[in-house]
């Protein structure tokens, strides 16, 4: 049977779908489980909440810098290859953040881990897309969106019982079992799949000055609010300008860039992204900031904490479709301002969570609004972004939003936290600074409203697929293929 033969429903089907979701699975995961373990590695580990931001941002920052190169290798070099090295990549890395002895070695590991998490996540979906006929395929993206929503709606009940059981490194080890049956189903039932016409020549120089551009940025944004911008931190974030500069200049030259700016000239494109940039800066800092709060200042348990934010999660597997239906009679224009409007009213009611306040009067409440602020943005956003560009650049186009998602979120972990007067080197007692905390990325979600409205305009797009995990937009895509797609 050829890679792009295979039905919905066959057993060889079922074989496929059930690699690429074991292989994100693990990566999805670790994305909501890693928040509920920063307090106990702060005791274990004696980390500051400097250390903690690198925790998170060293994944995102390799993850969202790489995940272009990442899909590109899978065209070229061959999906199942590159999906397989990212597994056994993805369990050794975070053997690693396992066996960490200290912070520095977990932040090492963790960006790491997300350079196989690069390599993993654009191809596994790229494989469910080239293994099945065109009119099958959308049903299987469909399975694969909404099995890997499943794990991450486990993921924080199972990090946080792990946590509280037995110990925070539970966290990374239960990702070696799954790679392995990952591995063990791609080597035995997943056919190989590459792209004939992918470029000869990969952008390594492209994603190293943006990999260079980012680190050095995000050092500066972290380390230079807690030493009084130190000349190391200003000399660093300096280097780290310079190469963005620099990663701009190539792209601009290159024949056949990782990142085609020539695809920003379309206003639809760069509004939808820019709107993309403010909704997950604001998103990426509640996740991070709200868990840490309930453990360390309303003394939840790591369980506790995971699960409270479980009702984003039901919010939109239930309503996400639903939304894209909506806007795919009305135009995305008026979702896309609505549902940042709604997300910013959920922030700042979770503004009001502080010490002494029940989960039923504060936290469900925010996390509830929030969750339908989500559900009416994320399907028309990811949507309107293929939708502003032609079919010769869908996966390059989805590739880029999820970076810039990522991106997003990697600068609000370094930014909000010191813009809200916490400091890297203060301990985890967010009391005086979270209600600034919720403020702030409520206006940056507002931000993201007024940009919508602005720069979007009403227009046909390609079905939005019912997304479970608002941090990975998927869509239910045309016969092309691309291993950037993600």
């Amino acid at each position: 049977m050829s890679s792009l033969d295979l039905r919905m429903g066959t057993a060889k089907g079922r074989w496929v779908v059930a690699a690429a979701v074991l292989g994100s699975g693990v990566a999805f995961l670790d994305g909501t489980v890693v928040n509920a373990a920063l307090p106990a590695i702060t005791d274990d580990l004696h980390a500051n909440l400097g250390d903690l931001q690198w925790v998170l941002t060293g994944y995102l920052l390799t993850l969202g810098s790489l995940l272009v190169l990442g899909g590109a290798l899978g065209d070229r070099y061959g999906r199942r290859k590159v999906f397989i090295i990212g597994l056994i990549s993805f369990a050794a890395t975070s053997l690693l953040c396992a066996i960490a002895p200290d912070t520095g070695s977990l932040i090492a590991a963790r960006c790491a881990q997300g350079v196989a998490a690069a390599l993993l996540v654009p191809n596994s979906l790229a494989i469910v897309s080239a293994s099945f006929r065109a009119d099958d395929r959308g049903r299987a993206i469909g399975a694969w969106s909404g099995l890997g929503g499943i794990a991450t709606a486990i993921g924080p009940f199972l990090g946080g019982w792990l946590i509280d059981s037995v110990s925070w490194r539970l966290v990374f080890l239960i990702n070696l079992p799954i790679a392995a049956a990952a591995v063990w189903i791609a080597l035995v039932h997943v056919p190989e799949s590459r792209d004939e016409h992918a470029g000869a020549h990969l952008d390594v120089l492209g994603s190293f000055l943006l990999t260079v551009g980012l680190a050095g940025l995000v050092y500066a944004l972290i380390e230079g609010p807690a030493h009084d911008w130190s000349t190391r931190a200003l000399a660093v974030g300096s280097v780290g300008i310079l190469a963005l500069a620099g990663f701009f200049v190539v792209e601009a030259r290159r024949t056949n860039p990782m990142v085609p700016l020539g695809i920003f000239r379309s206003q639809q494109f760069s509004g939808a992204n820019a709107v993309t940039f403010a909704v997950y800066a604001a998103l990426g800092s509640v996740t991070f900031l709200l868990v840490v709060h309930l453990q360390t200042d309303l003394g939840y348990s790591a369980l506790e904490a995971g699960a409270s934010l479980l009702p984003i999660m039901v919010c939109m597997l239930l309503f996400s479709a639903r939304a894209g239906a909506l806007a795919q009679r009305i135009g995305p224009r008026v979702p896309m301002t609505v549902g940042p409007l709604v997300v910013a009213l959920g922030m700042l009611l979770l503004g009001r969570v502080e010490p002494g306040t029940s989960y039923w009067t504060t936290v469900f409440p925010g996390v509830l609004v929030l969750g339908l602020g989500l559900s009416a943005t994320v399907a028309p956003l990811t949507a309107t972004v293929l939708g502003a560009v032609d079919d010769s650049h869908a996966g390059i186009a989805s590739a880029i939003n999820n970076s810039v998602a990522r991106i997003a979120g990697l600068l609000a972990v370094a930014v909000l936290p010191a813009a809200a007067g916490l400091t890297a080197v203060q301990g985890l007692n967010l009391v005086d600074g979270f209600t600034r905390a919720m403020d702030i990325a409520a206006v940056l979600a507002a931000i993201g409203a007024v940009l919508a409205f602005l720069t979007i305009r009403r227009a046909a797009f390609v079905v939005p697929v019912a997304h479970a995990n608002p941090a990975i937009p998927c869509y239910e895509m045309g016969p092309r293929v691309s291993g950037s797609s993600v």
